[in-house]
C-alpha cells in the first residue's frame, strides 16, 4: 500500500474536512494521520464553522444551528492544541 491515496485524502481534508470526515471525532480516531495533521484539519474545520456562524448571524445562512464548533474545539482540546490566536484575523470569525 502506498501513501498516495492517504496523501490525496489528506489534501482533500485540508481543503474541505467535512468532505472526508463525518465528525470532528472521526478525525481523532484516525491512526494514519499525525497529531500535527489532525490539528491542522480541525483548525481548518474550525474556520469553516466560524464562517457558517457569521453567515447565520448576518441572515445569510440556511442551515439549522448545530454544535459542530463546540465539537471541533473539544477535539482540538483532546489533542492538546491550544487556541491559535497568533493566526486569528481581527474579524467575526474569532479574531482579536
Amino acid at each position: 500500500m502506498t501513501n498516495k491515496p492517504r496523501q490525496v485524502e489528506l489534501n482533500l481534508a485540508l481543503v474541505d474536512p467535512a468532505a472526508v470526515f463525518r465528525s470532528p471525532e472521526d478525525v481523532l480516531s484516525r491512526h494514519d494521520f499525525t497529531l500535527e495533521q489532525k490539528v491542522e484539519i480541525l483548525r481548518r474545520w474550525e474556520y469553516d464553522a466560524h464562517e457558517v456562524e457569521v453567515a447565520e448571524e448576518e441572515g445569510m445562512g440556511n442551515e439549522p444551528p448545530t454544535d459542530l464548533l463546540d465539537r471541533i474545539l473539544r477535539a482540538l482540546h483532546a489533542l492538546g492544541a491550544r487556541p491559535d490566536i497568533e493566526h486569528s484575523p481581527p474579524t467575526k470569525q474569532g479574531g482579536i
